[in-house]
């Protein structure tokens, strides 16, 4: 036997749990031989990925499915029939998983669909299928479906399918550790679950289907995690629903990570902030910066969306929680919205919007409800007058709440904030323009509709072309001289805090007068090329003391310049946002107080 695990991700640097559990669960449990993987992308060409699988040359080629890959697979499929007739070809994932039967309809060159929890079901089906190549009687393969295997879907004749009963959920301590060898994932997200299952039911999530949670046995999660750490691999993604739900267990994780943090790591995790502990945030702020990152779903302040969607939340405690840690400053958090939930009305979405940015996260995303198949949400669309597309993702159109119209200014928001937000490349010239509007959506929705009458939409942007935008549409907006002087030094700034370009911005001041007291300061802290010098005027440095941006900068003085000059190292980047870091140089005050 040769079984192909086909993986076809949505970027490179993701990679695919699933198959790699499956193939080590059947080589571990069952000692079955033959299985390889085959992890692949989106952005690669059909016909370059049809013509490796044909190279291969597989028995049975087995395909994990998702919404971002169901189309694609569903085109390849049919190709791979026709060069391999004889192949046997599987489906598992949560995307065939709720309606196998359709799937099936869909794909008749198809075989079955393995449902729900895949690897013990995997391996039965590897072991009927050994036993079946000897007499190769496809009734008999059939019938040794039915009666054998719990989990799968498949197709009796033309017409009658057949669907067995629901496995059982595994001992999740009983599936061996997936990575035994990482060297070809180097670069990477390493997926990881240290349990399955989520202990709530929020309406739109196929993990609520799953009503019991287990966990991985804590002794065999640490050597895991030591596996990760002796490996220096970059990052390792916890896909643990709801990480923390179970503090005992979210507790031993983190402090063996605190206790054996190699320096090079950084671990992802998906929690719920209120039910985030004073213990557990008392351990995590003292971790290393950026050693954990956390994913929090807020998705709405509505009370009555939040319960209309069998959400539970404390929206207050949550609240607190993402302050206290944000006030440590050594922890990466992302924040969620959707947008087209039940009872969410477009006046309701802003106010969600504006309190979750109020929050001031590293990231917010802004996303749209995903009507899954199988999700309770997906029962009841009727009821809220909601229609959404028949393609994956499945995202909504409408509800009886928010309309078509107001989703689309919703999507000019949604880009904007991925641009002058979600980057982290604007931060302070974001902070400046906050003082033109009343609320934060205000401004991101002006900024994104600027894009929409100015751009034609399939135009990607540069970066010094976004900050050119900006700097025309602020221009558009404020007619003083000295407001547009000091944003675009904000600009500037914003730009070397990031990164030592080699043109220099069109918007940036001329260097012509500054260069001789440049080269003394070049020359008194023996700089290099990986250092870059700026001029900064009595304005900008208000500014920036204002908002927080000069509180951990170093001041040189020196008796040989008269101006004061920032000086941006990359050498020495924040770990949280990749900004370089930045020293001002300037001259003895005075009275000669070089410490001043």
């Amino acid at each position: 036997m040769k079984a192909l695990l086909i993986a076809i991700n949505a970027k490179y640097i993701h990679s695919n749990l699933a198959v790699y559990s499956l193939k080590s669960y059947c080589e571990e449990k069952g000692h079955i031989e033959g299985i390889e993987l085959f992890e692949t992308t989106i952005n690669n060409r059909l016909e370059d990925i049809l013509n490796e699988i044909y190279e291969r040359r597989p028995d049975i080629a087995a395909f994990s499915c998702y919404i971002w890959n169901i189309e694609y697979v569903y085109r390849l499929i049919p190709e791979l029939r026709k060069l391999l007739p004889g192949i046997h070809i599987w489906l598992g994932g949560p995307e065939v998983s709720y309606s196998p039967d359709k799937v099936l309809k869909k794909l008749p060159q198809a075989e079955l669909v393995m449902c729900g929890e895949g690897e013990e079901t995997f391996l039965s089906l590897c072991r009927i299928y050994n036993l079946w190549q000897d007499s190769k009687k496809e009734e008999e393969f059939k019938e040794a479906l039915s009666q054998d295997i719990e989990g799968i879907a498949y197709r009796r004749g033309n017409r009658e399918f057949i669907k067995t009963g629901d496995r059982k959920p595994a001992d999740l301590s009983s599936i061996p550790f997936p990575y035994k060898d990482i060297d070809n994932l180097e670069n990477r997200i390493i997926y990881y679950e240290s349990s399955r299952g989520c202990p709530f039911s929020c309406s739109y999530c196929l993990s609520s289907v799953e009503k019991q949670i287990r966990f991985r046995d804590i002794e065999l999660v640490k050597e895991e995690l030591q596996f990760f750490l002796d490996k220096k691999v970059p990052l390792v993604k916890f896909v643990d629903r709801t990480f923390n739900c179970k503090k005992s267990h979210a507790m031993a994780i983190w402090q063996y990570i605190y206790d054996h943090d190699n320096g090079v790591t950084r671990f992802h995790f998906e929690v719920g902030a209120d039910l985030m502990t004073d213990d557990e945030i008392e351990l995590i702020s003292k971790m290393r910066p950026g050693l954990i990152q956390l994913e929090i779903g807020i998705q709405s302040v509505n009370s009555d969306t939040i319960r209309e969607i069998r959400r539970t939340m404390n929206l207050s405690k949550a609240k607190e929680a993402v302050e206290r840690i944000r006030e440590k400053g050594n922890i990466h958090q992302h924040l969620d919205l959707i947008a087209g939930l039940p009872y969410e009305d477009y006046g309701s979405f802003i106010k969600s919007f504006n309190q979750v940015y109020n929050m001031k996260p590293n990231q917010l995303q802004l996303g749209f409800l995903k009507v899954l198949t199988g999700s309770y949400m997906a029962n009841n669309t009727e009821r809220y007058g909601m229609a959404y597309k028949e393609f994956p993702p499945y995202e909504v159109l409408y509800t009886k709440w928010l309309s078509y119209d107001e989703i689309l200014k919703l999507k000019l928001v949604e880009e904007a904030v991925e641009i002058y937000y979600n980057s982290g490349q604007f931060k302070y010239t974001v902070k400046f323009l906050e003082n033109y509007f009343y609320e934060p959506f205000k401004m991101y929705y002006e900024i994104g509709k600027y894009y929409k009458d100015r751009f034609p939409s399939n135009i990607k942007h540069s970066r010094i072309d976004r900050y050119n935008i900006l700097n025309n549409y602020f221009q558009e907006k404020e007619k003083s001289p000295e407001r547009i002087k000091l944003f675009r030094e904000l600009m500037t700034y914003d730009i070397y805090l990031r990164e030592n370009i080699h043109t220099r911005p069109p918007f940036a001041v001329s260097m012509d007068k500054y260069r001789e007291e440049i080269r003394v300061i070049a020359r008194e802290m023996e700089l290099t090329r990986s250092e870059h010098i700026e001029p900064a005027s009595d304005d900008i440095i208000k500014f920036l003391e204002e908002n927080g941006g000069l509180s951990s900068v170093k001041r040189v003085s020196s008796e040989r310049i008269k101006g004061r000059y920032f000086v941006f190292d990359y050498k020495n980047r924040n770990p949280l946002t990749g900004d370089g870091s930045c020293l001002m140089y300037c001259c003895v005050p005075e009275g000669g107080n070089k410490n001043a």
